[in-house]
């Protein structure tokens, strides 16, 4: 006797917050889809955003309180108990060890990085794509080997409830919640955190601080932070001085390396590194990153 797999469509997202625009997609998928169950899965960090406004389990919270009172929806904690940024990829073949999974429920608004997704083409060949639709996104599926659309033409966005701080689009279970979240938030600018981290190597004595501005270069973070340790005990007070002081303010490390002679800390748009002045002089990092500068000042001068 074969045992088939449940069929289930992924519906993923940072959900943050979650809003009426996603209960509806939530609840046309379970009407439209010939699916066994809907899995509502949050992210921990999405691989295209390098902050969040409310902490994963905050949003993990919101997610079951709005979804799980929907027959046939399952809010999955895979990718907030992974811990970090977590691709597409890798979730659809973690649940199709216990599922099939057909459908990928996507928003309009993502077709334009579409092809951006690690191993596109292999999640193209894999899943069938539900397009919920905006009025304002262009729907280029040109790319995409099947499709089907989810009609919902709702005029509302997390980002824009961030931004505004416009509560008419949240559910009463999580309006108090969202509300007290977004009345604490403070969005500071990348030049006010790298002014907090100098500020927080200074106090604790770190020496020969240098901040560079890679926003234009070529490069995996905007800012990269180095300074000097006195020795290797001080490497690793300064690295978990500056976690801590700095998860006050909501950053948060998504990657770190540590060692007593270099640390280094991944805040996403900011690298810092912390190291004894030996390795500093012999890997020549600031040397590597003042070129990138440089040439990059040249492209802008002659961009021929």
């Amino acid at each position: 006797m074969v045992n088939h797999k449940p069929t289930i469509a992924i519906f993923g997202g940072s959900f943050d917050p979650p809003h009426k625009g996603h209960q509806l997609i939530v609840e046309k998928a379970i009407e439209n889809l010939q699916i066994d169950k809907l899995l509502v899965v949050p992210a921990y960090l999405n691989p295209f955003k390098t902050s969040t406004l409310a902490d994963a389990h905050t949003r993990l919270s919101w997610c079951h309180s709005l979804f799980d009172p929907i027959d046939g929806v399952e809010v999955d904690d895979y990718e907030i108990e992974e811990g970090k940024s977590t691709v597409t990829s890798q979730s659809v073949k973690h649940f199709n060890q216990t599922y099939n999974v057909k459908y990928l429920i996507i928003g309009s608004d993502n077709l334009s990085t579409l092809k951006k997704w690690h191993a596109f083409e292999w999640l193209n060949e894999s899943v069938t794509w539900v397009i919920a639709t905006r009025d304002e996104h262009h729907l280029d599926t040109d790319e995409l080997k099947t499709w089907e659309l989810l009609p919902l033409e709702a005029p509302m966005s997390s980002t824009q409830i961030r931004e505004e701080k416009d509560l008419q689009f949240i559910d009463e279970k999580i309006k108090a919640s969202v509300k007290h979240i977004l009345e604490g938030q403070h969005h500071m600018t990348i030049d006010e955190r790298i002014a907090g981290i100098v500020k927080i190597l200074d106090d604790k004595k770190a020496e020969e601080i240098e901040v560079f501005n890679l926003e234009d270069a070529d490069y995996i973070a905007k800012r990269v932070v180095i300074a000097n340790s006195l020795n290797g005990k001080h490497t690793l007070a300064l690295f978990d001085q500056l976690k801590t002081e700095l998860k006050k303010q909501g950053d948060t490390f998504l990657a770190s390396d540590t060692s007593d002679e270099w640390a280094v800390a991944d805040l996403g748009d900011i690298l810092i590194h912390i190291m004894i002045p030996e390795y500093r002089q012999r890997y020549s990092l600031e040397t590597f990153l003042s070129e990138l500068v440089e040439n990059q000042k040249k492209k802008d001068i002659d961009p021929a």
